[in-house]
C-alpha cells in the first residue's frame, strides 16, 4: 500500500472512529475488557526476525486486556482483541493483537469469533526490523476446551487457571517461528481496567515502522487519545 493510500484511508477510519466515539466517549471500540496480569518469557530461537528484542532471550512482566472489539452481546462472534504491555529500558511498550487468520493472506483478514481458544490473533500492521516486516502472531496452548471471548464468560471458563498463548514472529512471505511463551491470569485487582494501549506512542523496542502503516493508524489513535468534547471543534484533517 503506498503511503498517499494510506493516508487516505487512514482519515476515513479516523472520521469512522470519531463518529462511535461521540456514542461510545470512554472507549469507541473494545467497549469491555479482562485485566490480566503475567509474564512474557523470550526464547531467542534460532530463527531470527531482524528484531533484537525478539531474537533475545528474557523475561518479562506484562498487563494484558482481553476483549471484543464491537461489543456484542456475549454468544455473538466479534473480532477478538488482546492488548499487552510491558517495560522495556525503563519505558511502557504496547502489543496488539486481534484475531485474523495465519495464512499468508489471512493474516490481513480480521475475523469475527465466538471463542478465544481456537482463534489466531496477529498485529497485522508489520514492524520494521533490519531484514524486512515482521508480525506478530498469538495463539492459545492451553487450557483446552472453549473459552468464550467475551470477558465474564472467559473468567468463569477458565477458573483459575492460567491462559497459556505461544507467541510467533514472521515475515509475509515466510513461516511463523515461535519466540515466545506469554502466561496470563485474571487480575485480583479489577475485573477492568483504565489503562490505554498504544503502539503508536509505545513502539517495539528496536523496531521501525513503514510510513505507511504510520499514515493508516495514527489518525484514529489521534482521536483516541484526544478528550472526546474537542471532536465537535475541530475536524479530523487537522491531524
Amino acid at each position: 500500500m503506498g503511503k498517499d493510500v494510506a493516508a487516505v484511508a487512514g482519515r476515513a477510519f479516523a472520521r469512522a472512529f470519531a463518529a462511535v466515539k461521540t456514542l461510545r466517549p470512554d472507549r469507541p471500540i473494545h467497549p469491555a475488557g479482562l485485566h490480566l496480569r503475567g509474564r512474557l518469557e523470550r526464547e531467542g530461537g534460532p530463527f531470527r526476525s531482524g528484531i533484537a528484542w525478539l531474537d533475545t532471550a528474557g523475561d518479562d512482566e506484562v498487563e494484558a486486556r482481553l476483549s471484543r472489539s464491537i461489543g456484542f452481546p456475549p454468544g455473538w462472534p466479534d473480532i477478538i482483541g488482546l492488548a499487552v504491555r510491558l517495560t522495556a529500558d525503563g519505558a511502557p511498550v504496547d502489543i496488539l493483537l486481534a484475531s485474523t487468520g495465519m495464512s499468508r493472506a489471512g493474516r490481513y483478514v480480521l475475523r469475527m469469533r465466538r471463542s478465544v481458544d481456537p482463534a489466531a490473533m496477529t498485529t497485522m500492521m508489520p514492524y520494521r526490523g533490519t531484514d524486512g516486516p515482521v508480525q506478530l502472531a498469538a495463539r492459545t496452548l492451553r487450557p483446552h476446551g472453549r473459552l468464550p471471548a467475551d470477558p465474564r464468560g472467559f473468567r468463569d471458563a477458565l477458573g483459575g487457571r492460567e491462559w497459556v498463548l505461544g507467541l510467533y514472529h514472521g515475515r509475509p512471505d515466510a513461516p511463523w517461528q515461535r519466540f515466545a511463551t506469554l502466561t496470563l491470569l485474571p487480575s485480583a485487582e479489577a475485573a477492568d481496567t483504565p489503562m490505554r494501549f498504544d503502539p503508536m506512542q509505545h513502539p517495539l523496542p528496536g523496531a521501525g515502522t513503514y510510513s505507511w502503516t504510520q499514515a493508516l493508524r495514527e489518525p484514529s489513535y489521534a482521536v483516541a487519545r484526544r478528550p472526546v468534547k474537542e471532536e465537535t471543534q475541530r475536524p479530523v484533517d487537522q491531524e
